[in-house]
Formats: C-alpha cells, sequence, structure tokens
C-alpha cells in the first residue's frame, strides 16, 4: 500500500492525542486544572503531528497526480477530523468545568 508508514504514523498521532484530550477533561472534572491544561498542551502537540502528516499526505497526493484511497486512509482522516471535534468541544467543557468549580467555591464560603 502507498503512504502505509504515513497514514499509520496519522492514526498514531490522533490516537494519542484523543487518549489526551479526554484525559485533560477528567482532570478538570476532578479540579485538576493544572494537570488538565498539561494533558491539553500535550494533545495539541501531538495534533499538530498528525495534521502535519497530514498535510505531507496531501503535498504527496498533489505531486505524485494522486495517490491510492484506501479503507485505512479514510480511516485515518475520520478519526482525525473526529479529533478536531472533540478536541474542541472537551475544551469548552473544561471551560464549563472551571466556571462550576469557581461557583463552588463560592457557594462553600
Amino acid at each position: 500500500m502507498q503512504f502505509e508508514n504515513e497514514i499509520f504514523e496519522l492514526i498514531s498521532h490522533t490516537g494519542e492525542a484523543r487518549a489526551n484530550i479526554f484525559s485533560s477533561l477528567e482532570e478538570a472534572r476532578i479540579k485538576n486544572i493544572k494537570k488538565s491544561e498539561d494533558l491539553m498542551k500535550i494533545a495539541d502537540d501531538q495534533m499538530i503531528e498528525a495534521h502535519n502528516m497530514q498535510t505531507k499526505l496531501i503535498q504527496e497526493d498533489i505531486q505524485s497526480g494522486g495517490i491510492d484511497v484506501s479503507l485505512l486512509m479514510v480511516h485515518a482522516q475520520d478519526q482525525l477530523m473526529t479529533a478536531m471535534s472533540e478536541q474542541y468541544l472537551v475544551k469548552k467543557m473544561i471551560e464549563m468545568y472551571e466556571t462550576i468549580h469557581k461557583l463552588e467555591d463560592k457557594i462553600d464560603e
């Protein structure tokens, strides 16, 4: 299969990012905001790596006049787009947790 290693690298970076995105959400839920931020930063870096690999595949597609689209390639693209959506939504959810925690602290005063 053409570009198999690059496709697996895209899937790998995306999978690692997704794991850190959801770990970040869990840390925010239990009020570990610093840990949540650290995990999201790692996820951001992994998403950049995944996006860079996607860009490389697109450039190779353009330069070679087209690459074979396999189910694995479709899966990689689907994983990346899903992770991008999840990352955006989880960041918003973390903001909500931060607000909830501040309100809870005020109630406890």
